[in-house]
């Protein structure tokens, strides 16, 4: 076989990334060996252009164009206006989702200038009535939301939702006829296989890039940034991903949505090689229980689990509980609740869970995945060890509650809408800290109405809507059936008085 049959079989599986490389080491090698008395050729002659842009045609084909013309359409660049101080032009929310392993020291807090966007990222139209889903940490903190469509037409959205514990938030315009991308199942998705990221980085619009799938259910414990409760199982690429990308397309060749582009590990807070996704089964999940309900349907097993993948976890746990746990795949668990799910099926204290239906868990995330993705009322079969030995339950899932049972907004309590329970304060600490009222802010949800406000747990809440509060029913009085703006007035851990309020959900 001659060294020219040989490059037009191998070329056309090169990997985009680096072709004109290829190509210009195939051109090295194949008129090095046609001159071998000359002196070394480092370029091609211009004659050979064609044909080797030919192979560069046929290692990508028609399927990368496509593609492209089926996603550019329905990506759409989002911009957050908020009051707060906004980071360098172009960049999204929180930085820290494109920069998790290191600082960027060209970063600089500044104040937006007027009318000008505190922060920028990407989203998908996911129906030809105007429903986009982007990244929560994109559209964070709010108060107008503006989307340009790829035809520069620019609506103001509605937020409908959002979700930190996956990164994902559904928005509406109102629109009608939009392009728009269908959901593939990203659980087909394999390692090595070609995707295209469409997305918005750096002010630059429409920008399509190429790359592979380097590997799934990748875990990088981002999310814990803002959730409590994460769930992560990233599809890793290799696809060029850059501040501005959030909430973006990550494709297949079909031009078909297998992941919402979130974050890359960057050490300068730009791309470096590796960009993460949040797979399509479970951004599609999280959006059907936001338009149905108003809300994500989540099944918890009811279980304190500890990683025994991560060394330094279970080191730190066996230090303080003077106990000998190996690290290693699974998962732990620590603390079984009552009449949780885990409970009912017969699972203990002690217990290390290996498999979730068909899903091995090594890790915690794999473990917030294969349940966090399912509904309470849902059945999944649990293989766990116990003294060595292998047993399998089904375990129905509930939620936070302990019911299992769908509910959508209209179902919800007072504080589970706005968030938050609620203890007493003692009279004696009353008296020593000056207090007449209060109590105390505990179980604070991740993105929840008062997270929003500043609030966290153990804070004090002194007053709802000038009246002073003492109980959790106090609360339930005055917000029940309320539905205008609500002022809270709580005292944070440093004893600072502050106000701040949000609309009843």
């Amino acid at each position: 076989m001659t060294m020219r049959n040989t490059l037009k079989k191998l070329i056309p599986y090169a990997v985009v990334g680096v072709m004109s490389g290829a190509t210009t080491f195939g051109a090295f090698n194949y008129f090095n060996v046609k001159n071998h008395d000359s002196d070394f050729n480092y370029f091609a002659p211009k004659t050979s252009d064609a044909k080797y842009a030919s192979f560069n045609m046929a290692g990508v084909g028609d399927d990368f164009v496509k593609a492209a013309k089926m996603t550019v359409p329905a990506v759409v660049s989002i911009k957050n206006f908020s009051n707060k101080k906004s980071r360098t032009s172009d960049q999204d929310m929180f930085d820290f989702f494109f920069n998790p392993f290191g600082g960027n020291p060209r970063q600089q807090q500044q104040a937006p200038p007027p009318n000008m966007p505190t922060g920028m990222g990407s989203g998908v139209i996911i129906s030809p009535d105007g429903y986009i889903i982007s990244n929560n940490h994109v559209i964070a903190g709010a108060t107008k939301l503006e989307v340009v469509l790829s035809n520069k037409k620019s609506y103001v959205a509605n937020l409908v939702g959002t979700d930190p514990t996956t990164d994902i938030a559904l928005l509406k315009i109102e629109e009608k006829g939009l392009p728009y991308l269908n959901f593939a199942n990203s659980d087909n998705v394999e390692v090595g296989q070609w995707v295209l990221a469409v997305g918005n980085p750096m002010g630059l619009n429409s920008t399509v890039t190429a790359g592979i799938v380097s590997a799934k259910g990748r875990s990088i414990d981002l999310l814990s940034q803002q959730s409590k409760s994460p769930i992560e199982s990233f599809i890793q690429t290799d696809a060029a991903i850059n501040p501005g990308n959030s909430g973006g397309a990550l494709v297949n060749p079909n031009g078909e949505l297998i992941g919402i582009n979130s974050a890359i590990s960057s050490k300068t807070g730009y791309y470096e090689g590796y960009g993460f996704a949040v797979p399509s089964n479970l951004a599609r999940k999280v959006v059907e229980d936001i338009k149905q309900f108003g809300l994500v349907q989540r099944g918890f097993l009811g279980v304190v689990p500890l990683d025994l993948s991560d060394e330094r976890t279970v080191a730190a746990y066996n230090q303080q509980k003077k106990s000998n746990l190996k690290s290693g795949d699974g998962v732990y668990l620590i603390e079984v609740a009552d009449k949780g799910g885990a409970e009912d099926a017969g699972l203990r204290t002690g217990d290390i869970i290996t498999k979730v239906d068909n899903t091995a868990v090594s890790s915690y995330y794999d473990l917030s995945f294969a349940v966090g993705s399912k509904r309470p009322g849902d059945k999944v079969a649990v293989s766990y060890l116990r003294n060595g030995k292998q047993s399998t339950v089904n375990v129905t899932l509930k939620d936070q509650t302990g019911g299992t049972s769908l509910r959508s907004k209209a179902d919800l309590s007072v504080t589970e809408k706005i968030g938050s329970e609620f203890e007493p304060l003692s009279e004696k600490f009353k008296t020593d800290y000056g207090l007449t009222s209060g109590v105390i802010a505990k179980n604070v949800q991740d993105g929840s109405e008062m997270s929003k406000i500043g609030i966290v747990d153990n804070y004090i809440v002194i007053e709802v809507n000038g009246k002073p509060v003492n109980s959790q029913k106090d609360i339930e009085k005055i917000l029940q059936g309320y539905s205008g703006n609500v002022q809270v007035k709580y005292v944070d851990e440093m004893g600072r008085i502050t106000t701040r309020g949000f609309k009843m959900p």
